[in-house]
């Protein structure tokens, strides 16, 4: 049996929180000043703020601040979502991709470029990915209207997933040259490179909705873990748990994938990093899995631009190599704890 007092001790919310803060600046910042060729910082800021249209201001305006604001959103999203997945479905292996909007929102963008609209439209492989997901959430919805429970949700993220993945695969099969298969293919990799503030603006309102509904499912996801008979005892709708949940979801994560494609395993690896930090109380995980998804973005989408390979690697590429061998550890450590 394992001892009660094993394990780091967690942290009071408030510290956490400011301790993540302050990282979250720090990679901020160098995400801003790393890049391909050198740039005064602060000449930029001050031509920037000045109003003149210097090269160091317009390298600052429309390469360095959208990359790294971008970065931060998404990353905000994928670990808040993966949180409340993990909550809402009391697995540790769950994570945003689970109820199907990430591969509908994929498919979505992979549409938009399959019917020429992204070369003929600047915005339409982002609203193609967002329209992707709100399908895929109206679907689910109506599950939820007929009083769904987890287990059919999970099926229909399962169902969602297959269909859009078959879907994708049907775009590029049929795709009318090889170049456009390799954009596709190389779009679902995921990056964050040769984005605009214009996807930043386009992102950034439905990712705060999505985020107010996933934060004010915190105390309902506390009392989630006493079970669900338990949790609907002390006056927690299930239903509207749900809902709330997969709209945010839906809102954050489509949202995140349709302007940067598909980020995997960042939402898996992140709440997993910090629960020992908050005692395991899933509702206090979820803005500092917010945080730390931030984080992580920012430092992979760093390390991607200090690497000495050219072509710049793809941001999916290398997450899903780092979230790859946790996904390993954590499947040996459950096997070791269920003996």
């Amino acid at each position: 049996m394992r001892r009660a007092g094993r394990g780091p001790s967690p942290l009071p919310p408030s510290l956490l929180l400011a301790l993540l803060g302050l990282a979250l600046l720090a990679v901020f910042a160098l995400s801003v000043a790393v890049g391909y060729a050198p740039l005064d910082l602060g000449a930029a800021f001050g031509d920037l703020l000045a109003g003149r249209e210097s090269l160091p201001a317009l390298v600052l305006r429309e390469l360095r601040l959208p990359r790294a604001m971008l970065g931060a959103l998404v990353g905000f999203s994928l670990g808040l979502s993966g949180a409340a997945l993990q909550g809402l479905l009391r697995n540790p292996l769950a994570e945003p991709g689970v109820i199907g909007v990430s591969s509908t929102a994929a498919f979505g963008a992979v549409l938009a470029f399959y019917s020429g609209l992204s070369a003929s439209v600047a915005l339409a492989l982002p609203l193609g990915g967002i329209a992707g997901a709100v399908l895929a959430t109206l679907l689910l919805f109506i599950l939820l209207g007929r009083g769904a429970g987890t287990t059919t949700l999970i099926l229909a993220g399962v169902a969602l997933n297959s269909f859009a993945g078959a879907a994708t695969s049907l775009a590029l099969n049929l795709a009318p040259n090889p170049y456009a298969a390799l954009e596709i293919v190389f779009w679902l990799m995921g990056s964050l490179a040769d984005r605009s503030l214009a996807h930043v603006l386009l992102a950034l309102p439905l990712m705060l909705v999505g985020w107010a509904l996933l934060l004010s499912t915190a105390p309902a996801l506390d009392a989630l873990t006493l079970g669900e008979d338990t949790a609907a005892s002390l006056g927690v709708d299930l239903t509207w748990l749900r809902v709330r949940l997969i709209g945010g979801t839906a809102l954050a994560v489509g949202s995140a994938v349709a302007v940067a494609g598909a980020i995997g395993f960042v939402g898996l690896v992140v709440p997993h990093l910090l629960r020992p930090a908050v005692a395991n109380r899933p509702g206090r995980l979820l803005l500092a899995s917010g945080f730390g998804g931030a984080i992580l973005v920012l430092l992979a989408d760093t390390a991607l631009r200090l690497a000495p390979i050219r072509p710049e690697l793809k941001l999916g590429v290398v997450t899903a190599l780092i979230g790859a061998p946790f996904l390993f550890s954590l499947v040996d450590r459950m096997r070791r704890e269920a003996r």
